[in-house]
């Protein structure tokens, strides 16, 4: 067990895509220990992706793939403009109002913060704002995307866990919301002391602008809504809410955007294979790795360290919470949630920790170490599109990481704001 983590940590710091090295440590690890079967690996690997819950991942990131070669993006990004454009860092705060609503349709924190990157991130250093301060907003606001439904890293994490992913999805709505708003606060704050757009004005949106702006993406607004619905009701399961995703997705881009064309849907279809390529292969690696950890009787060895240091519910979950977050610093997030989750739920649920409010801190936690040094994805991302230094990224996106640090600490001290919603409205 500790040669395998030991050669897991090595091809990780020497940049092997993380997919293979875990598999290849796993691997390690059946070959190298004379009583498991070679063969029990194989059977690992193929069996972590026969699960029907899984199905739900590479339907919503097809969904996210169409809506956004639809045309989505640009009346979101119209919309978001007429409603935050007027104030003080205004399009700092379309960014972060743009991530809320794509939270709803990529489910993805680095396909939104590759997208803003490309868009937003010129005209942002046009109008004045420091270029660490424009890839920093836009790459810490995609954060938004782990709570807001459909999230892939909640549906990771109820598939592993066994956790409602309904609840989970009902879940992140209010800290998504909240998010948002730290997140605008945040920026006005930065904005009125840096003095970005204090000098400019702008005129206000009338109530048609934005009504006739809110009409014209009402189809794309509705999408999580429909998702939430369905589910809570019991019309489809979360695994066949992806399917339902896919063909909305279709009939609003084809039918009443009319922006879907034949080369549109191929280049959506590319991208979605790309990506769940990826996934998938990460997810079956994680397999070996899950088998191994669960073999060597991990969760418990863990357990029994943990508890030893403490048995008082907050101090313990707030403990796990920093041992998330540095591994998030060094992992990708797909990866963490797999290799994590069977590690972490076991013990917060023997302490009496809901497994929602717990599953929702934890993906913020590993989606905000892809935002910061020394190996995050989502970061690594804007930083290659907008050819930015790291330090330069880093600077920029510090008070906004300060602020999503400090809303995490609220959460955790007051859980009702993550389990209200389903409580009330799917009876949990």
């Amino acid at each position: 067990m500790t040669l395998m983590l030991i050669l897991f940590f090595l091809l990780l710091f020497a940049n092997v895509p993380i997919a293979f090295a875990i598999g290849i440590s796993g691997l390690f690890y059946f070959v190298s220990a004379p009583n498991l079967m070679n063969m029990n690996a194989i059977q690992q690997f193929v069996t972590g992706t026969q699960s029907f819950p899984l199905l739900a991942v590479p339907f919503f990131v097809l969904a996210g793939h169409i809506l956004n070669v639809s045309g989505i993006t640009a009346r979101l990004i119209r919309f978001s403009n007429l409603l935050t454009g007027h104030l003080v860092g205004g399009l700092a705060h379309v960014s972060i109002v743009l991530s809320t609503m794509l939270g709803g349709i990529s489910g993805s924190a680095t396909a939104d913060a590759a997208m803003q990157s490309r868009i937003l991130t010129n005209d942002m250093v046009k109008r004045g704002y420091s270029k660490g301060f424009s890839i920093g907003v836009i790459g810490v606001s995609s954060l938004i995307t782990s709570t807001i439904p459909p999230s892939i890293g909640l549906i990771l994490y109820g598939f592993i866990g066994g956790v409602s992913i309904g609840d989970l999805f009902l879940a992140g709505i209010i800290p998504g919301i909240l998010m948002c708003l730290t997140l605008m606060f945040t920026v006005y704050l930065v904005s009125k002391k840096r003095g970005y757009d204090e000098n400019r004005l702008f005129e206000k949106p009338t109530f048609k602008e934005v009504l006739t702006s809110f009409k014209d993406c009402i189809w794309a607004l509705l999408f999580p809504v429909i998702l939430l619905v369905g589910i809570r009701f019991g019309i489809f399961s979360a695994s066949e809410g992806g399917a339902v995703a896919v063909v909305y997705a279709m009939v609003v881009g084809r039918f009443i955007y009319k922006d879907l064309t034949w080369q549109k849907f191929k280049k959506a279809m590319i991208d979605s294979v790309q990506d769940n390529s990826m996934i998938m292969l990460i997810i079956a690696a994680a397999s070996i790795f899950s088998y191994v950890i669960a073999f060597e009787n991990l969760p418990r060895t863990f357990s029994e360290f943990i508890t030893g240091i403490t048995n008082q519910p907050t101090i313990l979950l707030l403990l796990i919470l920093l041992i998330v977050f540095m591994a998030g610093l060094f992992m990708e997030a797909t990866a963490n949630t797999l290799l994590l989750t069977p590690i972490f739920l076991p013990i917060v649920q023997q302490a009496g920790i809901d497994p929602v409010h717990f599953g929702i801190l934890m993906i913020v936690l590993i989606t905000l170490g892809g935002m910061t040094p020394p190996l995050g994805v989502t970061m690594f991302a804007v930083c290659s599109i907008t050819k930015t230094s790291v330090a330069e990224f880093s600077r920029g996106a510090f008070p906004f990481l300060i602020a999503v640090l400090s809303l995490i600490l609220v959460l955790l001290f007051f859980p009702q704001l993550i389990l209200f919603v389903p409580e009330t409205f799917a009876g949990k």
